[in-house]
């Protein structure tokens, strides 16, 4: 484990398992660098896997002023990792609000990236629901600073697109709920008024995404409602995409259904490192249903 220091001066805690081609993993909002021991026991098998814990997030510092927390900050801060380690391009793996860094990597600095796997990633994005999103942000961050991490993780632990994960996984699951209510509530709160109730929608970013090169997985569960059509929208419009949708699945996918992420990703990184996963072939149009001619 390592501390690097960001180009704004912030020190974030850094730590690394196994050898070969980088993959930097990005946490969620509830998670923190612990959150991909499941994935770093496995790919450190055969990848450097790299993976840190936000600013925000101990051991990580906690900025105190909410202007050092935004959507185009997260993403630069994914790119001090690398410089900071001396990784020129590196696979991007991310959940949630590490899914929309990842995504944004890809736009800004698709040199770097080898690849993209985008999870779990949507919330905000539906613009029918788009204020409602910012709204509820606000009263989430304002209830970390009143009731505290501690307290209020007991509440946030056990969301809509949450509770398959304690069913399936009741230990995994209290685990979770257990490294949530260790966060700080400020850094909490920052992150939720500076990165997440201000990103910008997946739909707004359409023109940039339908020339991005970087080739791409999205992943999503079949229950993690307001990811699902965003899931869609992204496989439409990024060229080389793909969709994965895994059943009876909540938000929390990487810890919910491990065995399933991990497979699928070690298929994805194979097809990508030997140049097989490619934009869509054009004669799979999608206005056609039977060729007739």
């Amino acid at each position: 484990m390592s501390e690097i220091t960001t180009t704004d001066g912030f020190q974030l805690h850094v730590e690394e398992a196994g050898q070969g081609t980088p993959i930097v993993f990005v946490h969620e909002f509830g998670g923190d660098h612990r959150s991909w021991e499941p994935q770093l026991r496995y790919f450190a098998r055969t990848h450097r896997c790299i993976t840190y814990s936000a600013r925000g997030y101990p051991p990580s510092d906690v900025p105190a002023d909410v202007k050092a927390y935004s959507q185009m900050r997260a993403v630069d801060d994914i790119l001090d990792v690398m410089n900071a380690l001396g990784v020129d391009r590196a696979h991007v793996i991310g959940l949630s609000m590490g899914g929309f860094a990842t995504l944004h990597f890809g736009l800004n600095y698709p040199d770097r990236a080898r690849s993209l796997i985008v999870a779990g990633a949507g919330y905000g994005a539906e613009k029918q629901y788009e204020e409602y999103f910012r709204g509820v942000s606000m009263e989430v961050a304002r209830q970390f600073e009143v009731q505290g991490a501690e307290q209020f993780a007991k509440t946030y632990s056990i969301g809509a697109s949450r509770v398959q994960f304690q069913n399936k996984d009741p230990r995994g699951w209290a685990e979770f709920a257990r490294w949530l209510g260790e966060h700080s509530s400020l850094g909490s709160a920052n992150t939720m008024r500076g990165v997440q109730a201000q990103r910008p929608s997946i739909y707004d970013l359409k023109d940039r995404l339908a020339t991005m090169p970087v080739p791409t997985l999205v992943v999503v569960g079949d229950e993690d409602d307001h990811c699902i059509q965003p899931g869609v929208f992204m496989k439409k419009t990024i060229p080389a995409c793909g969709l994965l949708i895994l059943p009876k699945t909540g938000h929390t996918l990487n810890l919910e259904e491990p065995d399933h992420f991990n497979r699928f990703t070690l298929e994805f990184l194979h097809a990508v490192e030997a140049g097989r996963w490619t934009p869509r072939d054009p004669r799979a149009k999608p206005s056609e249903i039977m060729k007739t001619n």
